[in-house]
């Protein structure tokens, strides 16, 4: 079937079946990006106890870290762990056909494809390509327009937010099923200088102009208490503020249906680890901080469960949809 060797698992779930049941019933899930074993644990242990489908994000940087073979038994290991909760292993801004290609070989269930950076005729010529290779293996596929406020992996210079009427004419030409939306947020620890501003309102026209669930990148809350424990523990981070959580719910009312969340982790973690360094300074076992950093991750995780609504909806979901099965949906 050309599926690759991630069927035996049933609870591996593509981002189009937990989207629009996101969409259709007014909430959002967080795609937490992870880089470890431990960061892996923690939002995986973290959807168990709120019983909440998840999104686990892996960039291109997760994929050569892991050296690609040890996160696809990491990846196998997860969906092992937790055999009943429905589990997307998603590839977070593949920049290339190539890139997501490698991502479906892998065994993930979910790709987003970024050619935001080139002209719209050619984001659309690649995005269909990827939506093609995807969709013939049932998985998932979610791409970008517009572009976010902060420094991407490849974009520079202005700021340009997403045109509702690009939105309808892309999404129509290239059958994604998810679209990541530009409305003023933006990657890395510093997304606003001063009051986070988000165009809140193009969200709903958005919404209505494409009918698939949308995307909202960048949108750690970088908690400034979290930031200032890390400085009083001998860190070095930049004053900057994120998304406020009320602020992200305001969005989900609109339509967003996924929540990409990296910072917030990364933050908790050190946090952790730094605390364990400062207070615990004999300590060298690495299980120790490591685990600290892990325990505070997990905690993180499930606030953002509870806060975008997606706390026990793993079992509303019904019967989890094989990639198989999509595919075989994709092409009737």
């Amino acid at each position: 079937s050309g599926i690759p060797g991630m069927a035996e698992f049933p609870n591996l779930t593509t981002l189009k079946q937990i989207l629009e049941h996101a969409r259709d019933n007014q909430y959002g899930v967080g795609a937490f990006n992870i880089v470890n074993m431990e960061a892996l644990q923690a939002v995986l242990s973290a959807a168990a106890k709120k019983n909440s489908p998840v999104i686990v994000g892996l960039s291109r940087g997760a994929i050569s870290y892991t050296e690609k073979v040890y996160l696809k038994h990491l990846m196998r290991a997860g969906l092992e762990m937790y055999p009943h909760l429905p589990i997307c292993y998603h590839l977070d801004h593949g920049d290339s056909f190539e890139s997501c290609k490698l991502a479906i070989d892998l065994g993930m269930s979910s790709v987003m494809i970024d050619a935001s950076h080139h002209s719209y005729e050619e984001n659309i010529a690649i995005t269909k390509k990827v939506v093609e290779y995807a969709h013939a293996r049932g998985v998932s596929v979610e791409a970008e327009l517009g572009t976010l406020g902060g420094i991407e992996e490849d974009v520079t210079g202005t700021v340009c937010l997403t045109d509702p009427a690009q939105a309808k004419d892309f999404v129509a030409r290239t059958g994604i099923d998810a679209l990541a939306i530009a409305i003023g947020t933006s990657h890395g620890s510093v997304k606003f200088k001063g009051t986070p501003k988000l165009a809140i309102d193009l969200v709903a026209e958005c919404r209505d102009a494409t009918g698939v669930p949308l995307v909202l990148h960048g949108a750690s809350s970088v908690f400034q208490e979290t930031r200032e424990e890390i400085n009083r523990l001998g860190g070095a981070m930049p004053e900057g503020f994120g998304c406020p959580t009320d602020m992200i719910q305001a969005a989900i009312t609109k339509g967003i249906t996924k929540i990409n969340t990296d910072t917030d982790l990364r933050m908790a973690f050190t946090a952790a680890i730094r605390k364990t360094f400062v207070e615990a300074p004999a300590v060298f076992d690495l299980r120790r901080f490591l685990g600290d950093g892990r325990t505070a991750a997990m905690k993180v995780v499930e606030d953002k469960m509870d806060a975008f609504g997606s706390t026990g909806k793993a079992a509303d979901l019904g019967e989890i949809i094989s990639l198989e099965e999509m595919a075989k949906r994709y092409a009737a």
